[in-house]
């Protein structure tokens, strides 16, 4: 292949293969190997400790290789050269590990969906265990323990949402429906069958890719599809309501929740792990003895309307209108007579908020990019007892950590879960108290 015109080529040339040992996984779930290689130029003067400006000392180089594993050794081949790392490709692995398998889908490696399938499950749980610790201790510096992750009751054949894409047609035919090659932004690979996905969605998916083939006019640009398991169909619409039903275990010895929401709304998508999920938020929550509930991003009401029967108020906020609608009347619908729900962004609830600071516990689930620096003025200033944090990117968690501990919180507890087997994804719950 030609080389790109941007290509750096220092310290590898394009495409040029190296033998390389891995050490461990980066939290984007490819292998990381470290080379010695020498200073670009006699003036290089590096960061890395131990490393100084002479030209005669070698620097420890990063080496990314996704699809490969802690102890194996491996033939990669160089496709980029950034600042302080390389990115490679697997060529072969020569010595595999003791805790490599064989994927189950054929298609792991070109699908960029998973990045574990060729780890066990039981190293899987170990790695998003150790990542979270890592990310304790270079992004926030704390240095804690991390309860093992907690793992899925389902390995497989979990995911109650799919969203596969297809670009626009072309000759009057639509391509490839599926996810986004490993490593790219936008050549898709087309998927057929998706093993972490619900028997249901897997069944009615030959049906759904066949009749949106069979309608290419009807697409003018790229799209996306829904395909989303519920009550043993799968709903492609996302203005259609459906339900999901989550058991919550010490609620009157047992009982079960049923949330009904818009089928394109958030809503988690492993539902096997949620009663333990949101059983652990609701323990976490109520241990110090906290009176009232704040639910910031609040959906649909999972947290609060689970966590309800432990508290005497519950106030949640979303800034979906909808979302705020549909947690309404799942409460009554559930007859949970002690919550509200408004309908803003999260850094407005606080101000209509009657509850006394030290007697309210705030769960928080904010979306990938963490909380704002208004909203966690507006929470420091409101002043709970106790922060349950629940994140789905623990890089933006442990950054906003930092802010907790310097308005005055500790950091109490530390619990991954694993909603996303297979995959480099995982939910972290942190417990916060002032």
């Amino acid at each position: 292949m030609r080389q790109p015109k941007k290509f750096k080529a220092y310290p590898f040339d394009y495409h040029q293969e190296i033998e390389v040992e891995i050490s461990a996984l980066s939290n984007l779930g490819a292998g990381i190997a470290r080379v010695q290689v020498e200073p670009e130029d006699a003036g290089f003067t590096s960061s890395i400790p131990g490393v100084g400006s002479k030209s005669t000392e070698s620097l420890g180089w990063v080496v990314f290789v996704p699809h490969t594993l802690p102890g194996e050794k491996v033939l990669a081949r160089i496709f980029r050269n950034d600042k302080a790392h390389s990115q490679a490709d697997l060529v072969k692995v020569l010595q595999p590990s003791p805790d490599r398998l064989d994927p189950k889908c054929p298609l792991f490696g070109k699908c960029g969906g998973c990045q574990y399938q060729h780890l066990s499950y039981e190293k899987q749980l170990k790695w998003k265990t150790r990542q979270v610790e890592e990310l304790l201790e270079h992004m926030a510096g704390v240095h804690t323990e991390v309860s093992p992750a907690i793992p899925s009751p389902k390995e497989w054949g979990y995911r109650s949402k799919i969203t596969p894409h297809f670009k626009r047609p072309r000759d009057g035919k639509i391509g490839d429906i599926g996810f986004l090659l490993a490593g790219q932004r936008s050549h898709l690979v087309d998927v057929p069958h998706c093993p972490i996905a619900m028997d249901v969605i897997n069944q009615e998916m030959p049906r759904i890719r066949e009749e949106t083939r069979a309608n290419p006019k009807a697409y003018k640009k790229d799209a996306t599809l829904l395909l989303r398991a519920t009550e043993g169909r799968v709903e492609t619409n996302h203005r259609n309501p459906i339900s999901e039903t989550v058991h919550v275990a010490d609620r009157e010895s047992g009982q079960d929740i049923t949330f009904h929401f818009l089928a394109g709304d958030f809503f988690q998508n492993n539902p096997f792990i949620l009663p333990a999920f949101t059983g652990y938020v609701a323990e976490q929550a109520s241990s110090g003895g906290a009176k009232y509930l704040v639910d910031a991003y609040c959906g649909s009401g999972l947290f609060s309307l689970c966590l309800a029967h432990k508290f005497v108020q519950v106030a949640g906020v979303e800034v979906s209108e909808t979302a705020a609608d549909w947690a309404r009347r799942n409460a009554e619908l559930n007859n949970i007579e002690n919550t509200t729900f408004l309908a803003s962004s999260a850094e407005a609830i606080f101000g209509d908020i009657t509850f006394p600071g030290d007697e309210t516990a705030v769960v928080i689930d904010p979306p990938r990019k963490g909380c704002n620096e208004e909203f966690l003025t507006q929470l420091f200033a409101f002043g709970p007892s106790k922060v349950v944090y629940v994140s789905c990117n623990p890089a933006t968690q442990m950054r906003d950590l930092k802010e907790f501990l310097t308005a005055g919180y500790k950091l109490t507890a530390v619990q991954p879960f694993d909603l996303f087997p297979q995959t480099r994804h995982l939910e972290c719950v942190i417990v916060l108290e002032k």
